[in-house]
């Protein structure tokens, strides 16, 4: 899992069949002191997370799973999804 901070949402009107109705954000992933590591990227949002929360991320295999209707057993293009709130940030 890594952390990242919500920084924005993205609106697409035209886009692969298994991304309708999900909630599509723009991360920021951060370190463990909140201080961005990389470059922005889109999530797709598990659990209803809003622009300024801290959030946990899953790629990849993780990412899919996360967002996989079983009963509709249909391939799923996702690649990054936030799964969980951060409430805070412990170190040391």
């Amino acid at each position: 899992m890594y952390m990242a901070k919500v920084v924005g949402s993205v609106v697409s009107t035209q886009k692969d069949k298994s991304l309708i109705g999900r909630k599509l954000m723009i991360v920021q992933p951060v370190d463990a002191d909140g201080q961005a590591s990389r470059a922005q990227e889109v999530a797709a949002d598990t659990v209803g997370a809003g622009v300024g929360e801290y959030v946990l991320l899953v790629r990849g295999a993780g990412a899919r799973r996360a967002n996989h209707d079983v009963e509709k057993n249909e391939r799923d293009v996702v690649d990054c999804a936030i799964v969980g709130i951060i409430d805070q940030f412990q170190t040391g």
